[in-house]
């Protein structure tokens, strides 16, 4: 098993279910999270449209997760791993290197929340790219 895969399956993991929070908790953990302080309000006023975006993020992170975790030999063969873990891997990384140019721009978002995610989509994303290039071969 890959151990650089299962980790980056594991926080892929959790990042999904901190999503989930954020639907089952609502504002005060959009608001924590730096959602934004209009996707706090929608989910206050009982708005259906953060617990769809919230949603949709938790089904691409979870999927993330099992991509990874195939990969590493934890779970059965995906199919177009190698493709599917590429384009995973170029997003995290992408995302991470992107936010740190937002921190000065945070388009509706804080400072904080740009330097927080940005470092943890690049540590996820490291941690894909790593055992990426290990289990290359095998895939």
């Amino acid at each position: 098993m890959n151990i650089y895969l299962i980790i980056g399956g594991a926080l892929s993991a959790i990042a999904a279910l901190l999503h989930l929070g954020c639907i089952y908790f609502g504002a005060p953990w959009y608001r924590f999270f730096g959602a934004g302080e209009q996707m706090a309000q929608l989910a206050e006023k009982g708005s259906i449209q953060p617990t769809i975006v919230t949603s949709v993020i938790f089904i691409i992170l979870t999927t993330w997760s099992l991509y990874a975790f195939s990969a590493a030999g934890a779970i059965i063969k995906l199919p177009l791993m190698r493709l599917a873990l590429a384009i995973i891997t170029f997003i995290y990384l992408s995302r991470g290197i992107a936010g740190f140019f937002l921190i000065n721009h945070p388009m509706g978002r804080s400072p904080e929340f740009w330097l927080w995610s940005s470092a943890i989509c690049l540590t996820i994303g490291l941690f894909y790219l790593i055992g990426l290039k290990q289990q290359w071969a095998n895939l």
